[in-house]
């Protein structure tokens, strides 16, 4: 199958199937979806990290000379530092669960803890058009980034749609709520929900036609998506995690990382093991 077809396939149906799957999601009562949300991002970090160490940076590595090994490995530190600063001026924030400041105390839980504070972030419209926007900028890097790999490698390039749709679904699940909580209706919430997920495929297209022929820096934008990942699971997803320490939940979500981990990282050797 062409390459382009399979980057389109790709970034749309991961992108149109995490707003739908977020959309089910927030159907769910109250209690339920409150009790499932942590499990799906416990399970979204070892993905993003097994997709990062097991397959981008490897990658990344045999592709350039030993003389480049530090400058890739400066391209990964530079990304992480950058996301941060992109966080920082609220361009691009990952609220996935629990408090947050930009998006509005428990937005995961339909937005109830920012009626109850008056509304302070989330139920101003604007807050529901920085989250649009944040969201279209998410997704048209996601796109590049899926390119980037596809371009790089086929089997490589499904396992990192798959570690994108991953981390996706919660998040959409708060860019739902975030949207609903600043007078949004359902339809329309879904509406631009689709909308900005669709500009990971514009991403993708655009990123197949300009880095074909930029082979030499493909290894730089695997660092930077690997980057990307790291800095996702271990800035924004991870910190969720410690807002409960018992022993129970701790150890489910060791389990579920660890599964996460276990699923990107078989798929990934099944898939090179059949193309050798």
């Amino acid at each position: 199958m062409n390459l382009l077809v399979l980057i389109i396939i790709f970034t749309a149906v991961g992108g149109v199937l995490s707003v739908m799957a977020a959309a089910v999601f927030l159907l769910l009562r109250d209690h339920h979806r409150k009790a499932l949300l942590p499990h799906g991002i416990s399970f979204a970090i070892g993905a993003l990290l097994a997709v990062a160490f097991w397959g981008l940076i490897p990658e990344a590595f045999e592709k350039v000379k030993p003389e480049q090994f530090q400058s890739l490995s400066a391209t990964i530190l530079a990304g992480i530092l950058g996301f941060f600063v992109l966080e920082k001026l609220l361009i691009w924030r990952h609220c996935h669960y629990g408090s947050c400041e930009a998006h509005g105390d428990d937005a995961h839980s339909g937005g109830s803890a920012a009626h109850s504070h008056g509304h302070s972030h989330g139920g101003a419209k604007s807050a529901g058009a920085l989250i649009i926007l944040g969201d279209s900028i998410h997704n048209f890097v996601d796109g590049v980034l899926i390119a980037a790999a596809f371009l790089t490698d086929v089997q490589l390039g499904i396992v990192t749609s798959l570690a994108v749709a991953a981390h996706e679904i919660p998040q959409e699940v708060g860019d739902f709520a975030i949207l609903l909580d600043s007078g949004y209706s359902r339809g329309k919430a879904l509406f631009y929900n689709v909308l900005a997920s669709l500009t990971t495929v514009l991403g993708g297209v655009l990123a197949y036609f300009s880095l074909e022929d930029l082979h030499d820096s493909l290894p730089y934008f695997l660092a930077l998506a690997a980057s990307s990942f790291i800095y996702i699971a271990v800035a924004d997803l991870i910190p969720s995690l410690h807002t409960k320490t018992d022993m129970k939940t701790s150890l489910q979500q060791i389990a579920l990382i660890a599964a996460g981990v276990f699923l990107i990282c078989s798929l990934h050797d099944i898939a090179h093991n059949m193309s050798v």
